[in-house]
C-alpha cells in the first residue's frame, strides 16, 4: 500500500514523501491518526502541485538548515552528570539534556530531531547527530564528565 505522509516519521519518511507500508500499518495507524493519506492518482497530482508551489519556500528551509548546520557542525557541549565512584554514569545522557545544553550554547533545537547512535552511560566522549532538514545533518561531540 501507498501512502502520503502527512508529518515526518523516524525509519519510514519525510513529510510529503510517497512510502510503500504494510497494509494494516497504513490502515489501522497511519491513517487514522492523520499521519498519512492513501496515494491515489488524485492525491499524488494535488501532491505535485502543492510542492512545485512550495518549491522556493522549500529552498529558503533547506538554506537556514544549512546556516544553522555550519554554526553547530562540530561543536563541543559538556554534560556534567552524577556518576558513581567507578565512572559510570546513575542513569544514561538523553537528548533532553543535549538539547538543553544547546540551549545553553544559544541554539533552540527540539530535542527529536537529535540522535545519539550509541546509549550513554560512562564518562567519556561521544557524537550525536542533528537531523535538521531531510537532506541536512550536523554532528556534535559530546563530552560527559562527572559532576
Amino acid at each position: 500500500m501507498q501512502v502520503i505522509l502527512k508529518e515526518d516519521i523516524h525509519n519510514l519518511g519525510y513529510k510529503d514523501d510517497i512510502v510503500t507500508v504494510k497494509d494494516g500499518y497504513g490502515r489501522n495507524y497511519l491513517i487514522p491518526q492523520g499521519k498519512a493519506v492513501i496515494a491515489s492518482e488524485s492525491a499524488k497530482k494535488v501532491l505535485a502541485e502543492n510542492l512545485r508551489q512550495r518549491a522556493h519556500k522549500l529552498a529558503k528551509i533547506k538554506a537556514d538548515a544549512e546556516a544553522l548546520a555550519a554554526k553547530i557542525e562540530g561543536i563541543v557541549l559538556q554534560l556534567g552528570v552524577k556518576t558513581s565512584s567507578t565512572g559510570t554514569i546513575f542513569g544514561s545522557v538523553n537528548t533532553i539534556q543535549v538539547a538543553d545544553a544547546l540551549a545553553q550554547k544559544g541554539f533552540e533545537i527540539d530535542r527529536k530531531i537529535i540522535q545519539i547512535k550509541e546509549s550513554i552511560k560512562e564518562v567519556g566522549t561521544y557524537s550525536a547527530v542533528v537531523k535538521l532538514h531531510k537532506e541536512v545533518s550536523a554532528n556534535i561531540t559530546l563530552e560527559v564528565v562527572a559532576e
